[in-house]
């Protein structure tokens, strides 16, 4: 079920992380552009205050593009 005031919180939440990390948001529509294809390899690392790092990475599929597209769409509406 679809909650209207989850959404908006949702959204002002990804507002304000946009405008804490303005480049963020433009270098992912360039990866999805450009490189986010099925068979890319997604690498993600974290380096807490403390300096030590930790990675993952992950080969998308398919269902990962479809997940990414839903969650623009539903990002990018206005209720």
């Amino acid at each position: 079920m679809f909650n209207v005031s989850q959404f908006l919180e949702l959204r002002n939440l990804k507002n304000r992380f946009e405008k804490n990390h303005p480049k963020f948001f433009p270098f992912i529509r360039a990866a999805r552009k450009k490189a986010l294809m099925e068979g890319s390899i997604l690498e993600i690392t974290v380096t807490p205050p403390d300096g030590e790092p930790i990675s993952t990475n992950l080969k998308v599929q398919s269902s990962d593009l479809e997940l990414l597209q839903k969650l623009t769409e539903v990002l990018s509406q206005n209720p």
